[in-house]
């Protein structure tokens, strides 16, 4: 009646394990360390540069615990914070010889102190977040009149484009802001044109006016347009900080929306607010130019000659070094997508589409120059990086190929680079906060106290209570905190003061179900049952209401999680979970062990579940 069979032992002996295992790594703590990460954009990190960081520590007498290439960067873990600031020194030296011109970023950070053992296992602790750890917590507005704007006059392009198409006749076309007027010489050319407009532009509604030179289409965007447009200016943004932060070393950085037009930046474990706003506001810009090819070009490039005038030398990326005209054909603002996509011959390429009036402006370009050499090159803190030298094979408006990738990983690089090499629309930072290390330890201290003065309250009080029920109560609810920690350090979620409160909240409902199991074995008791079957009975009919009680919890959880931000997100996961993992640990992991105990006791006379009171003169029941 009251025995598990042995897979549920070993269920529950595999999930008490892969608890102890994944919630381990958060007890070793953290060790200075150096990160290195690609300082610009057209500079990859592979595994190759691991001997020269490891020759630099050994030229300057420092050991370090490891270095390793992971995610794109690479790591260095030290024993102290004077070894580590050595470090840096050491690795920035070597690594960046001309310090105003640096390849790499050299970043102060900290690792997991846990064995290598435990990290071969993906076993890894939890992050902490800003409130925790410290940090540097932007808000920041984008400007969204401006990305109206840019759609407005890349519309306008379009238009001239298409009545130049179709042949209509327009005596002018002006933009003020986020309107767009045309003016014709008569009302049937207008009426023509409109029918056309209406077609071909669905983002954008038309009016008819009549201005003193005549008859007039004034159109404006829909408000589904300009919605799309500000979500897609965020989202474009959004991504684009994400890019810009990883340079920082920055372990786990939140970059989320914040209402329709602000963005929220937290920047765990960084205290230098200036370098962290010199990166966030970083500002790059993409322009395609014809190569030179000519042979004064060719000269100075050999070093026989200077850079012929109206041209400019670029010595640093792919194809340099190059001498490029400095006219520009088109730029990264007239760019609406990059894709890598192969090219006739299967071969790695990357599709560009260009607005119309870049793609006009490209059109002109190549029709007179096939055979000819364009290159794109990317600016970055006014610094110019050739990103492809490619050959003109014929003419080509705003859509083309970039070929000659030699590999997927090189196109799918150059899209990336194409895609996100600047902000959609300008941001400006309204609200800067910097939270120090040392508060961030108090943080945890006080949080770590309210969870462990919690939990003894509760052993407390349940094993004086219900005596050996409330020891195996206790332990349930040790099994269910040991899963919760482990699911979420499994999960790399990251662990805010909201989150910590949720684990505090979740220790008082977890033991709740241990409740009134217990109770319900007392009624049992209470009304004459044999102490096994008590147990069961109890353990069966509890269910159901343990059940209906965490579903509606859960629901509500849910509807946190789905309709919270920022801190309400946080605290709802970890308070879904903690729902979860305690239906688990409360039926299952206490059962199991009153089961172990108990079970294999066929004349078992008396339990210890504290007193049971009954009504007067029924017949007293065994217990302990």
């Amino acid at each position: 009646m009251n025995r598990y069979p042995l897979w549920r032992y070993l269920l529950l002996a595999f999930a008490l394990v892969v608890g102890l295992l994944y919630t381990l790594p958060n007890f070793y703590g953290e060790a200075p360390a150096v990160q290195v990460s690609s300082g610009k954009a057209t500079l990859k990190l592979d595994a190759s540069i691991v001997p020269r960081i490891e020759s630099a520590l050994g030229a300057a007498g420092v050991k370090a615990d490891f270095v390793q290439f992971e995610g794109g960067s690479v790591k260095a873990r030290f024993a102290d914070t004077d070894t580590q600031l050595k470090a840096k020194e050491a690795i920035a030296k070597a690594l960046n010889p001309d310090p105003s011109d640096p390849s790499y970023i050299v970043a102060l950070n900290l690792l997991s102190r846990s064995p290598a053992w435990l990290g071969n296992l993906h076993a890894l602790p939890m992050y902490l977040g800003l409130d925790l750890r410290g940090g540097v917590y932007f808000l920041m507005q984008v400007d969204m009149r401006s990305a109206l704007s840019k759609k407005a006059e890349s519309y306008a392009g379009d238009l001239r484009s298409l009545l130049r198409e179709k042949d209509i006749r327009h005596a002018g076309i002006s933009r003020d802001g986020e309107t767009i007027t045309v003016r014709f010489r008569d009302a049937e050319v207008r009426t023509q044109a409109q029918k056309l407009l209406a077609d071909q532009l669905p983002d954008l509604q038309w009016a008819d006016s009549n201005g003193s030179g005549g008859p007039e289409l004034i159109g404006t965007l829909k408000p589904e347009a300009i919605r799309r447009v500000q979500d897609q200016a965020l989202q474009q943004n959004i991504t684009t900080l994400h890019n810009r932060v990883n340079e920082l070393g920055v372990k786990e950085p939140v970059i989320q929306q914040q209402g329709s037009d602000r963005v929220s930046v937290q920047l765990p474990g960084v205290q230098d607010t200036a370098k962290a706003k010199d990166i966030i506001g970083r500002t790059a810009n993409l322009e395609f130019r014809l190569v030179d090819m000519s042979p004064e070009a060719r000269a100075a490039l050999e070093g026989r000659g200077p850079v012929p005038f109206g041209r400019e030398r670029f010595n640093v990326g792919r194809g340099a070094p190059v001498i490029v005209y400095r006219e520009v054909i088109a730029s990264g603002d007239m760019l609406t997508d990059a894709q890598p996509r192969p090219d006739q011959y299967n071969q790695p390429a990357v599709s560009v589409t260009l607005d119309s009036k870049g793609g006009r402006r490209m059109l002109e370009t190549t029709r007179a120059n096939v055979g000819n050499y364009m290159a794109a090159i990317l600016f970055e803190k006014n610094k110019g990086e050739v990103l492809t030298v490619a050959r003109i094979q014929g003419e080509f408006g705003n859509q083309f190929q970039i070929t000659g990738m030699g590999t997927t990983e090189a196109a799918n690089d150059l899209a990336l680079l194409l895609r996100a090499g600047g902000l959609a629309a300008p941001m400006e930072i309204i609200e800067e906060r910097t939270i120090g290390p040392s508060l961030g330890k108090d943080n945890i201290d006080r949080g770590f106290h309210s969870v462990s003065y919690g939990f003894a309250a509760i052993a407390v009080f349940m094993c004086a209570y219900y005596l050996l029920f409330g020891v195996f109560s206790t332990l349930a609810l040790a099994f269910n905190l040991l899963l919760l920690v482990a699911v979420l350090s499994m999960l790399q979620a990251t662990l805010t003061l909201p989150g910590i409160a949720a684990i505090a909240l979740t220790l008082g409902m977890a033991i709740d179900a241990n409740v009134l199991i217990n109770e319900r074995v007392r009624e049992e008791l209470r009304a004459g049952a044999s102490p096994q079957a008590a147990i069961h009975t109890g353990y069966e009919r509890a269910w159901a209401t343990i059940l209906d009680s965490n579903v509606t919890t859960l629901i509500a959880g849910l509807a946190l999680l789905a309709f919270g931000t920022g801190p309400i997100k946080g605290f709802a996961v970890v308070h879904c979970l903690g729902i979860l993992t305690s239906m688990f640990s409360a039926v299952l992991f206490s059962r199991g062990l009153v089961n172990l105990w108990y079970g294999r006791r066929k004349r078992l006379k008396r339990v210890s579940i504290g007193q049971v009171w009954r009504p007067q003169g029924a017949t007293p029941p065994a217990q302990g």
